[in-house]
């Protein structure tokens, strides 16, 4: 699976982004999908993930509300909607696709990572 995000870019704190992540290579609708973030000098935290069917959702309870996390098995796309962003939200967001029945809120659970997209929120 070959994963290439976008969508990142400068925004003012209280805006809003949609992060998209394009799937491509083996079949996308068996894996679950993840977004991570890293922020500078800190380490990568999980955000959140979808099922591959789309039924469950994952956040972390901080995020939860302002993001909301789908998928497009059709386009073979997952989202990131990021509502109400705050300065500390900036990071570097990756993407990433694990096998289902594993811990989806830990990073050495994907197999598969984007490249990264950066969201930058200015106060």
């Amino acid at each position: 699976v070959q994963l290439q995000a976008s969508g990142g870019g400068l925004v003012q704190a209280g805006g809003s982004l949609r992060l998209s992540c394009a799937a491509s290579g083996r079949t996308f609708s068996r894996y679950v999908m993840g977004w991570f973030r890293q922020a500078p000098g800190k380490e990568r935290e999980f955000v959140a993930a979808v099922s591959w069917t789309a039924s469950t959702t994952y956040y972390v309870a901080s995020m939860k509300g302002r993001f909301t996390i789908s998928k497009d098995n059709a386009k073979n796309t997952v989202y990131l909607q990021m509502n109400s962003l705050k300065p500390e939200d900036t990071a570097i967001y990756y993407c990433a696709a694990a096998q289902p029945a594993r811990d989806y809120y830990t990073d050495s659970s994907y197999d598969y990572w984007g490249q990264g997209t950066e969201v930058t929120v200015s106060s």
